[in-house]
Formats: structure tokens, C-alpha cells, sequence
């Protein structure tokens, strides 16, 4: 009962406090350590102690398998060169900087100081991720943060091991230290891949979405636990299995699988992400009261604590400037992190709970090893506090700030258009191939694909304030729902048909009507961005490349053609080669498509304000 009562607390104060910093614009990460500490620090709880191997094992391999599913395989390899050099050798330079430090303020062996070192360089992967997403960094650092903290734990728990074997009173050699960490990396990177194919070649053969979810769950043990049992890093093999079993998904799952799994692990990571927050937290007592009995003394220790604190948050930049500087005699076309990026990188060093789970495996007879738990803390609490509070206002210095939103709406546009094109290519030679086609069938299905590439088109514009003809079709659509749904119901109330038959109708009403919601949710947000700022690509396209920017509009009032026929023009465009201004292919007239197929001029402008983005429609490019 004891543990239920535990286990029920902690999720509720999870989904509480979550909501509550959603509502007031604050960080739930911080805002739960804060709940935590003042709930250990009540008069008449008792001291909370969290078995470290809960959080290496519990929660750690799930949180890296979410974490490596949902970022880019080709985004990693691009960046390998930076990931690879924060998480491994910013983690050693750290770990050695801090052990330096440690050493001489806390007069004990340099093993016990590198194991410190070790425990408080590796940044957390959910702080990192949590707080830089919430603030809005800029892609290419979010990434960049992403892919160093999958791999710094386990650049950090090895060298926690080796010190730890060194504590013990082990003699360690160069080519046995080698040894154990070729083992932990490549053992780690086979054991991820050999996991990521076994579970592939087991997905092909599963069709049912339940199974292939429950699959997704068991992934994560499946490379993490016959990787630690070898000595390889458990970290890396989960990381390898997540990035491999993302990359190849939409080609061996089903798309009802994917979606299915992607909605139950948003639900997990939320809970698990909480609540290591709250369990960091929720240590703050047992943790202080450990430092009551050292020789050092409670106030040495918070001392040595704040110097140690620094200590950490200064390598970090220093490191970077060493780096950035090194990589540009090594490789010029390598892209770097610009000046402000590295700015804004070297201040996102979130310490996590592995930091503090890492101080707690530390052996007993680990000199000080109390005075080392509670640094572990000030590290992370500290980091938490001054850097993820902020690094949002740094950020905002520097300029730097998420993707517009526009942006990533325009190269939507572009990809949804390629992707119909496609479609419509193969449905004219299946109706070379097959002559009895039904006619109408043909119409429905161009229809369709024309419905979807206007659909992510009309994101964009917005200068004329009417409802465009998807908006109106979501709006007509959505009360059409709403009395499907309620006419469902009446007969559900009735008892006039079978359970399994109402639930199947209510749920294809519930998948078209969230997807309607979230369409329109998407475009709301799009609209209230700032306005588009010209684009500088060509994609290759020699039409592009040989247009002007831009030309004198025969009509800068609107379409000519719109105010002739009485109808009303949507997301206006400009002709590069004539001028002429014309409706996009969301309006009823299609006078800018219907001016190409006249004139054959091939790059248009969007005529909409603040907008400057190109296209062609010859190589169906964007510019």
C-alpha cells in the first residue's frame, strides 16, 4: 500500500505541477525540483532515498530511446563532428578540469576527485532537450544539444567505473583503461545495432498496432541490459537502436503503428521526464543531511560546493572557444556553429538526475563520498536554476530564436507538393496500364492530392483577410462532426447497436476531427509569425536562377481576373516575367496556374506582404 500511496503521489504531482507551470509560462523541470526540495524539506517527512539503479535502469534507457527516435539519423551524421567532440571530449576536459579543482579543495585522491568530475560533466539529456525546446533555440543547436547528451552519459559513467576501480585500490594500466573503453564503445555500438535488427526483422512480420507498440516499449531493455552485461556502454546501444529504428520506421512498421506510437511514448516521456525532476528534488534533504557529519564541515563543503559550480559552468564556454577555433583549420567546409550559437551552447549545460544517480553508486569507503553527493546536487540544482532560467534571455540577446514558422511552412509546401506530383505521376501511368478506370474514381483521387497541397499552401499569405477554401471546408466539416458525433451518441444512450460498432464509428470521428484540430491549430500559429523573409535557395533550378527578384505588378490593387469573373482571390502571385498578378491554386479561378498554361512563364513571386519566396513551375522547384 505504501508504495501504491508512492507511486500515486508522485504522478499526480507530476501532472499537477506540470500544468500549473504550463499555465503561468514557467519551466516545469525547475518548477518540480523546487516542489521536490520543499517537500523533503517538510518537518516530519521522512528522508527519501532513490535507488540509483532505478534511474540507470528504470528510467535512463526509455528516456534515451525517446529521445534518439525522435531525432535525425542524417541530422547527426551531418553533425558528427560537434556531438562527438561535446560529448566525449568536452565530458573528459570537464571531468579533469573539475577532479584538478576538487582534488586540493576537498584533500583526497585524485580518483575520488576524478570520479566528481566524471559524475557532474556529462549535461542532461531531458534538461537539455525540455528547456531548449520550451525556450525556442534556434534547430541546429537543439540538435546539436540533443545529440551530445545521448552520448556524454556514457563517456561520463566510464570514467565513473575506472574510478571507482582505482577507490578500490585496483592498479590500472594505460592499454587496460584503452581496453575497457574500446569495449564499452564498440561493444555498445554493436549491441545497439544487433538489437536494432532483431527488432526490425520482427516488426516486418507484425501487423497488429498493439503488439507493434508493446515491441517499442521492450526496446529500449532489449539493447541496454545485454549491453551492461557485457561491460559495453548500455547508453550507446540504446542510442544506435533508437536513431536506426527511426530512420527505417516508415518502411517497417505500419502507418497505424507509427501514429499509435507516437501518442502513447509523448504520454510516457511527459511522466518520466517529470518525474525525474521531482525525484532530483525530492533528494534535497537526505542529501544535506549527509554533510552534517563530514570532517569538512557543512560550510567548507557548501563552499567547495559554489567553487565547483563555477568550475563547471566556466569549461564549458572555454572548451567551446578551444574547439571552434581548432575545427576551423581542420576541415573549412564542415559547417560550424556560428558565434552566437556557440554562446548560446556553451550556456546550456543542465546537469540532471544521472548526475546525481552516479554519485550514489560510488562505493562507501569513497573518500568524502558525502561531501561529493551533496556537490552533485549543488551542480545540478545549480545548473538548473541559473542556466535553464536563463538561457531563454541569452538566447534573446544574442538574437537567436526557434525556426519561423513560416519557414518551416514554405518547405512543407514544397515537399507536400513534390510528394502529390508524385502520386498524380503514378496514377497517370496506372491509368496507362488499366484502361477501365472509373472516371470519377480518377477525378476524387486528383482531388484529394490537390486538397492536401493546397492545404499546407494557404499557411502561407494571409495578407487578404477571407476565408480560404480549406478553411471553409474545415469549418463546414467540423459542425458537420459534431452532429455524426451527437446522433452517435443518441443511439449509443439507446442501446440500439453493439458496443464494438459504436466505438469503431466514434473512433474514425475522433482521428478526422483531431486531425482537422490540429491542421487548424498548425495554420493559426503559422499566421501569427512574423512575416516570411526571402529565400536565398534555388534547389538547382536554372529557371530560378535566371529570374529576376522581382518585377513591377501590372496590378498592384489584386487579380484582374478575380475582380472580372466576381470571384475572390486567395494568396495573390506575382509573374517574374511579365508582371502579371494572379490567385493561387486554392482560389475557384486558378489564375496564376492558369497564366503559366497560357503563357508558360515559369517563376512566380508571392505578392503577398512581407513575403519573397519563389517558385517554379517547370521543375515544380522552390527559391
Amino acid at each position: 500500500m505504501h508504495v501504491a500511496f508512492a507511486v500515486f503521489f508522485v504522478a499526480i504531482t507530476v501532472v499537477v505541477v506540470a500544468t500549473v507551470a504550463r499555465r503561468i509560462g514557467t519551466s516545469a523541470p525547475l518548477l518540480l525540483v523546487a516542489v521536490g526540495a520543499a517537500y523533503s524539506l517538510l518537518p516530519g517527512v521522512d528522508p527519501i532515498h532513490i535507488d540509483p539503479d532505478l534511474i540507470l535502469f528504470g528510467f535512463l534507457p526509455p528516456l534515451l530511446f525517446a529521445a534518439a527516435s525522435s531525432t535525425s539519423l542524417v541530422d547527426i551524421g551531418r553533425d558528427k563532428r560537434q556531438i562527438l567532440g561535446l560529448s566525449i571530449l568536452l565530458v573528459l576536459f570537464t571531468a579533469f578540469g573539475v577532479a584538478l579543482i576538487a582534488w586540493k579543495l576537498l584533500d583526497v585522491p585524485f580518483a575520488a576527485a576524478l570520479a566528481l568530475g566524471a559524475i557532474v560533466a556529462p549535461p542532461d539529456a531531458v534538461a537539455a532537450t525540455a528547456i531548449a525546446r520550451r525556450i525556442g533555440l534556434p534547430r541546429r543547436v537543439v540538435l546539436i544539444l540533443e545529440g551530445e547528451s545521448l552520448l556524454n552519459d556514457a563517456t561520463a559513467l566510464s570514467t565513473v567505473n575506472i574510478a571507482k576501480v582505482l577507490i578500490g585500490g585496483a592498479t590500472l594500466t594505460w592499454y587496460g583503461v584503452t581496453w575497457d573503453v574500446i569495449v564499452a564503445a564498440v561493444g555498445g555500438v554493436l549491441i545497439g545495432y544487433v538489437a536494432y535488427r532483431v527488432i526490425a526483422e520482427v516488426r516486418k512480420h507484425i501487423q497488429d498496432t498493439i503488439t507493434s507498440v508493446a515491441l517499442s516499449f521492450l526496446t529500449p531493455w532489449v539493447a541496454y541490459l545485454p549491453a551492461e552485461r557485457i561491460d559495453a556502454s548500455g547508453v550507446v546501444a540504446v542510442v544506435i537502436a533508437g536513431l536506426l529504428l527511426a530512420h527505417e520506421a516508415p518502411l517497417i512498421q505500419t502507418a497505424q503503428s507509427r501514429v499509435s506510437e507516437r501518442t502513447n511514448w509523448a504520454s510516457i516521456t511527459f511522466m518520466l521526464e517529470n518525474t525525474v525532476f521531482l525525484l532530483i528534488g525530492l533528494q534535497v534533504y537526505s542529501i544535506v543531511d549527509g554533510i552534517t557529519n563530514s570532517r569538512l564541515g557543512a560550510t567548507k563543503v557548501v563552499l567547495i560546493s559554489l567553487v565547483v559550480l563555477v568550475t563547471v559552468i566556466a569549461l564549458r564556454p572555454i572548451y567551446l572557444a578551444i574547439w571552434q577555433f581548432v575545427n576551423r583549420f581542420i576541415d573549412f567546409e564542415q559547417p560550424q556553429l556560428t558565434r552566437r550559437e556557440a554562446l548560446v551552447a556553451s550556456w546550456a549545460g543542465m546537469r540532471g538526475v544521472v548526475t546525481i544517480a552516479a554519485a550514489f553508486l560510488l562505493p562507501e569507503n569513497t573518500p568524502e563520498r558525502d561531501a561529493i553527493i551533496f556537490i552533485a546536487l549543488v551542480v545540478t540544482v545549480g545548473t538548473l536554476l541559473l542556466q535553464g532560467f536563463s538561457l531563454g534571455w541569452v538566447a534573446g540577446r544574442l538574437g537567436l530564436h526557434a525556426p519561423d514558422p513560416r519557414e518551416d511552412a514554405l518547405q512543407q509546401a514544397q515537399l507536400v507538393q513534390a510528394a502529390v506530383t508524385a502520386g498524380r505521376s503514378r496514377l497517370g501511368e496506372i491509368m496507362q496500364e488499366e484502361d477501365d478506370l472509373p472516371e470519377e474514381i480518377v477525378r476524387q483521387l486528383r482531388q484529394q492530392g490537390d486538397r492536401r497541397a493546397n492545404l499546407v499552401w494557404e499557411r502561407l499569405g494571409g495578407g487578404l483577410q477571407v476565408e480560404t477554401p480549406t478553411q471553409t471546408y474545415r469549418r463546414l466539416r467540423m459542425q458537420m462532426l459534431q452532429s455524426e458525433r451527437a446522433k452517435v451518441l443518441h443511439m449509443r444512450d439507446k442501446g440500439v447497436m453493439d458496443h464494438e460498432v459504436l466505438d469503431e464509428a466514434m473512433r474514425y470521428l475522433d482521428v478526422e476531427e483531431s486531425t482537422i484540430a490540429v491542421v487548424e491549430d498548425r495554420t493559426q500559429q503559422v499566421r501569427r509569425e512574423l512575416l516570411l523573409t526571402p529565400e536565398s535557395r534555388t534547389f538547382d533550378c536554372d529557371h530560378l536562377q535566371e529570374a529576376p527578384v522581382a518585377v513591377d505588378p501590372l496590378t498592384p490593387e489584386g487579380c484582374p481576373d478575380c475582380a472580372r469573373e466576381g470571384t475572390v482571390p486567395v494568396h495573390l502571385r506575382l509573374c517574374l516575367t511579365c508582371g502579371n498578378v494572379g490567385c493561387c491554386d486554392s482560389s475557384v479561378g486558378l489564375h496564376a496556374d492558369r497564366h503559366f498554361r497560357n503563357t508558360g512563364h515559369p517563376v512566380m513571386r508571392s505578392f503577398e506582404p512581407g513575403e519573397g519566396w519563389r517558385w517554379c513551375y517547370v521543375d515544380k522547384r522552390l527559391g
